[in-house]
This record gives structure tokens, C-alpha cells and sequence, in this order.
């Protein structure tokens, strides 16, 4: 019994923290109505800048100075998300609901290798907290005094934000904009400096969780990552813009992951994804949340039909694919090999792009039908001897059968709450084959799957992966453009209006699923075959935020953007892996570039390059 209590304790401990970072999140989402992929980044900052302030303070003032250093640096990361939301998302308010995640994508990789260059790559070790360095006994359990500081400051918190926002009026005014933007701006409110204010005070409140955690933890450069996928469960499960919701969603998580390693310790990270799923299948809104209603998808300008390929379309297609047919020809091994690999994420991008540009679906997980890919063929070829060939044709299928399951929970919901299942699911597969030692080799992966001796050559593997990528890309280029296409593109514009033209809007989503996650798992069985081992990595969620970088690079609402943009990206980052460390800060300033100047991608700026050329002549 007195070890149960003690676990409820450190449950409810790790929960302030996390709610502090997740509330943040879920203002700033029900205000602005952005996914802040940065967000981590800013819990992170507040760890590092609290390790700095306190080093500052602590010499001139002593235990106080730890202490006002906690505040401080929540401070410090709440400036920093001050200048975001002016120089960045402020510009971004009115585009499309995907270019500020690709921005605050843009904005974390620049925010990593500025955390690298300021203080190093190793870890630092905070200083314990002055006056609550001990520990007391509670039923017979040594208790961290500190842990105790952590349980009362969630609920104190919460009941400060409470007063906040329903005794203020600025509070009121935040929660009027959360309900309805249009009739705040109607009654002559400053949305800017609201919208400011508001981001402000959400990344302040995650650089107070990072800098609560310094007597606990040491601050690292992985902490922005490894807190983000929990603060997004905590802001799901709890609801969107639901602060109430976000508490009791984070102790929720944080008992679940203090028992679950306990009572089910081989399927610990299952555990988390697995209620996140259950709840968003039986309601989709979270536990406080609200129905989404206006906030659906809109992922392309209807007002831009997609047009079929003219004469010149199709030649300069035929003279891309005869140069990449002969590449190998006049090319070193490197290059062939590099190829491949852009050839391999182009078709895995194209299948994002299917359910984005065509389906208005958003998916946070789609590494999960390319890793279901991988898997396939190194479970079937490495462990079972299957020939390449014979795991290569099931990989697409059983990527296919996965996500028509998928498919079925993820069709029925929309916008951000369709986007955060998608990523449940991924990580659930991710727990499976980082947990699953027996089955998928956890973390140590799956070694020697290799192609059969006719494809080992470079050369024959890269005509390989082109014959089968340029056969998969013309058949979704066919499915675009036939009569299911335009149904699909039809409930993306309008599902009201699709479903009283007798179309079905939930069944066209949920075959979209099918389509994108077996071209996704053609890519995953091609992938393994080229790098010739798989680990949970590709499962992960940097692997889905890559394809989605890809697909906005190139321009969401084009059939060809993702082919632009995977090559793009995978060409930058391997040539700035080459020049210098600081390779993300330099592929994130390119992205903060683009989504500035190009917000409709590279093929988008390339389309009105082409447009405006053709007016002048």
C-alpha cells in the first residue's frame, strides 16, 4: 500500500511539469489555431537558460537566486516565443493551416543547433533546489521534499490560469477569440497584440515546465523531442484549448506511465499511445474538449483546380525519366545510391501528398505504412528467408491492410484531432518494434536485408526502385484524375456539399488510407533493401515530420511537389551533412524561407515563374 501511495506521489510530481509545458501548447493552439511543432524546443530553452540564470544568481544571492531563476528563465523562453509569433507567425495567421507547422518545423531545427552552439552538446546538471534538497518519509516511503514542491505547484497553476482567464479581461477576451475569432475582431479587439500576448505567455509556460525540471533532470539537447509527443497526448486526451483538460489528461499520463512500467513493462511506450487512441476513437474531442466544427481540414486552395499534364508537361516528364534512367550510366556508386534514396522518399512523399492535396487529410504518422514496409520485407527476407522479391510485393499489402484499419478509426474524424490519431497509431507500431525484442530486434533493429544477387549491384537496385517508384507515382498520378480522384477532391473542398451529392465523404477518406499507406509500404520495402537493416527509427516521428517537410517544400496542392521537394530536402541535407555540424539551422532557415516567400511550394513558385513568363511574352 505505502508503495502505491509513493507511486501516486511521483505520478503526480512528473504530471506539473507536463501539464505546465501541455497548457501552453493547448493556449496557443485555441487561440491561434497553430500546431507549435516548436514547442518542445521552448520547454528545452527553459532548462537551459534556468541551468545559466541560477549559475548567475546563485553566487550573488544564494538559495533565492535558484529560485528566481525559475521565473526568469520561463521569462527569457516566453521573449523568445514573443519574437516567433511577430517575426513569424503573425505573417502565417491567414495561409493554410500547414505552412506554421512546417515554419515552427523550420523554427525547431534552427532552435536545436543555437541550444548546440550556446552551450555545447552535453549534457548539463542543474543545481538541486536550495531548502528542499532532502527527503521526508510518507507511509514509510523516502519522499523527495521537491517532489512535494512539484504536486502543489500543478494545482497552483492551474487555479492561477483558472483566475486568469475567467476574472480578467483579457482572459475573457482570449476565450471570446478561441470561440470565435471573426466576432472579437468585430468588436475592434487588437487581435495582434492578443495573438502576441497569448504566445507569449504559452511558450513562458513552457520554459517554466523545462526549468522545473532542473533539480530532476539535466538539460539536454534531445529534451524538446522527447517532450513533445507526450505534451500532444496530454492536449488531445484532455482537449483542445481545455486547461482543465490538460491537467487532468496530464496525471492521467503520467499515472498510467508510472504503474504501466510496473504492472506492463514490455509495452511501457505502448501504453500512453494506446489510451490516446481508445479516447479519440470513442470521442474524438478529448475528454473537455468541444466538437470541431469550422476547424476541418483545408489543405488546398479550391480555387486552384488541378490540371492535367499538357504536351509540354508530358515531354518534360519523358526527359526526366530518361535522365534518371541513364544516370548510373556516367555517375559514381555515391551518386547512384543517393538517387535511389531520393527516389525511394519522393514516392514516399507522393503518398502524403495523395491523402494532404487530394484527401485534405492530415497525418502526423505516416512513417508508420513505411515502416510497416520495411519491417515486412526484413521479417519475411532476413528472418525468414524469403526471396527479395516474393517480401517485396506483401510489403505494400500488408502496409495497405494496416492502414484500411487505421483508415477506419482515422476517417470519421477531421483537422488536428485526425492528425493526432494518425500519430497514435504510429507510435503505438514505434513502441511494438522498439519494445518487441523476440519479434523486431528492439532497439539492436533487424541487420542483412539485402537485395537478391541480380539488384546487389547499385546500378541494377536504382533501376530497380526507379521502375517500380515511376509505375507507383503514375498510378496515384491515374487515380487523381479518375472519377474517384475528383470525388475525393470534392469532399476535401466541401464534405456537406459531397455527401448531398450522394457521395460518400467517410468511405472515399478511408480508401485514400489504403491507397497512400500501400504505395507508402512499397516505399518502406525499398528503403530496407537500400540501407539494408531496419530500426525502429523509421517509424518515428521525425521520419513523418520529414515527409510532411517534403510535401509542403514542394507544394501541397501539386502532384509534382513532392518529387521537387524530396529532393530537395534530401539533397541539402546531404550536402550540408558534408560542409558543416550545424546542418539543421540551415535546412530550418531554407524552410522558414520558403514557407515565407514561397508559401505554395517550390512547384507552386515554379507555376507562377511559368505564369508570369508566359503574360510577358
Amino acid at each position: 500500500m505505502s508503495f502505491t501511495i509513493a507511486q501516486f506521489l511521483t505520478a503526480f510530481a512528473n504530471a506539473s511539469a507536463l501539464f505546465f509545458v501541455a497548457v501552453g501548447l493547448s493556449i496557443i493552439f485555441g487561440v491561434t489555431r497553430i500546431v507549435n511543432f516548436a514547442h518542445g524546443s521552448f520547454y528545452m530553452l527553459g532548462a537551459y537558460l534556468g541551468v545559466t540564470i541560477s549559475g548567475l544568481l546563485m553566487p550573488l544571492l544564494g538559495g533565492l537566486g535558484f529560485w528566481l531563476a525559475l521565473p526568469v528563465a520561463a521569462a527569457g523562453a516566453g521573449l523568445v516565443g514573443l519574437g516567433m509569433e511577430r517575426f513569424l507567425l503573425r505573417r502565417l495567421y491567414r495561409s493554410n493551416e500547414l505552412f506554421p507547422l512546417l515554419a515552427t518545423f523550420g523554427l525547431l531545427l534552427v532552435l536545436q543547433d543555437v541550444t548546440l552552439h550556446v552551450w555545447g552538446p552535453e549534457d548539463i546538471v542543474g543545481p538541486r533546489a536550495p531548502w528542499l534538497d532532502s527527503a521526508i518519509t510518507l507511509f514509510g516511503n523516502r519522499i523527495p521534499e521537491y517532489d512535494l514542491f512539484l504536486i502543489a505547484a500543478g494545482p497552483t497553476g492551474l487555479l492561477a490560469l483558472w483566475l486568469l482567464f475567467k476574472r480578467t479581461r483579457w482572459g475573457i477576451l482570449v476565450r471570446a477569440a478561441t470561440e470565435d475569432r471573426e466576432m472579437v475582431a468585430a468588436l475592434a479587439v487588437d487581435q495582434q497584440r492578443l495573438f502576441a500576448s497569448v504566445v507569449a505567455l504559452g511558450t513562458a509556460l513552457a520554459g517554466l515546465g523545462g526549468a522545473l525540471q532542473l533539480p530532476r533532470e539535466a538539460a539536454s539537447l534531445g529534451m524538446d523531442l522527447n517532450i513533445i509527443a507526450e505534451a500532444f497526448v496530454v492536449v488531445v486526451v484532455g482537449g483542445m484549448g481545455s486547461i482543465f483538460g490538460s491537467y487532468l489528461a496530464a496525471l492521467l499520463i503520467a499515472v498510467i506511465q508510472a504503474f504501466g512500467i510496473l504492472l506492463f513493462p514490455e509495452i511501457t511506450l505502448v501504453i500512453v499511445f494506446l489510451v490516446m487512441a481508445v479516447i479519440l476513437a470513442l470521442r474524438p474531442q478529448g475528454l473537455f474538449g468541444k466538437r470541431e466544427s469550422a476547424f476541418a481540414a483545408r489543405v488546398a486552395d479550391p480555387h486552384t483546380p488541378l490540371l492535367a499534364a499538357g504536351t509540354a508537361m508530358k515531354l518534360g516528364a519523358l526527359a526526366l525519366l530518361f535522365f534518371l534512367a541513364v544516370l548510373p550510366l556516367f555517375s559514381g556508386r555515391y551518386v547512384v545510391i543517393i538517387g535511389a534514396e531520393i527516389l525511394i522518399f519522393a514516392l514516399f512523399a507522393a503518398s502524403l501528398q495523395f491523402l494532404l492535396g487530394l484527401g485534405g487529410i492530415i497525418s502526423f504518422g505516416h512513417a508508420a505504412f513505411l515502416g510497416l514496409g520495411a519491417y515486412s520485407v526484413a521479417l519475411l527476407g532476413a528472418d525468414l528467408g524469403w526471396p527479395m522479391e516474393a517480401a517485396l510485393l506483401v510489403a505494400p499489402v500488408v502496409a495497405g491492410v494496416v492502414a484500411l484499419a487505421f483508415g477506419w478509426f482515422c476517417a470519421r474524424l477531421s483537422g488536428v484531432y485526425l492528425a493526432m490519431l494518425t500519430l497514435a497509431f504510429a507510435q503505438i507500431l514505434w513502441s511494438v518494434a522498439f519494445q518487441w525484442y523476440g519479434f523486431t530486434g528492439g532497439d539492436n533493429g533487424i541487420l542483412g536485408v539485402w537485395p537478391s544477387p541480380w539488384f546487389a549491384e547499385p546500378r541494377s537496385f536504382y533501376w530497380l526502385v526507379l521502375a517500380l517508384v515511376a509505375t507507383a507515382l503514375l498510378l496515384m498520378r491515374h487515380l487523381a484524375f479518375s472519377g474517384y480522384g475528383f470525388a475525393l477532391r470534392a469532399q476535401r473542398d466541401n464534405a456537406l456539399r459531397a455527401a448531398a451529392s450522394g457521395l460518400n465523404p467517410q468511405r472515399l477518406r478511408w480508401q485514400a488510407f489504403a491507397v497512400s499507406g500501400a504505395c507508402a509500404g512499397l516505399a518502406g520495402g525499398l528503403y530496407a533493401l537500400l540501407k539494408g537493416s531496419v530500426f525502429p527509427d523509421v517509424l518515428a516521428i521525425p521520419m513523418s515530420v520529414e515527409a510532411l517537410v517534403m510535401v509542403l517544400l514542394g507544394g501541397v496542392a501539386f502532384l509534382e511537389g513532392p518529387l521537387l521537394g524530396a529532393a530537395a530536402y534530401l539533397g541539402l541535407k546531404t550536402e550540408l551533412l558534408s560542409y558543416t555540424s550545424f546542418w539543421r539551422s540551415a535546412i530550418g532557415g531554407i524552410i522558414l524561407l520558403l514557407v515565407l516567400i514561397f508559401p505554395q511550394g517550390l512547384a507552386g513558385g515554379a507555376s507562377q515563374l511559368w505564369r508570369r513568363k508566359g503574360a510577358g511574352t
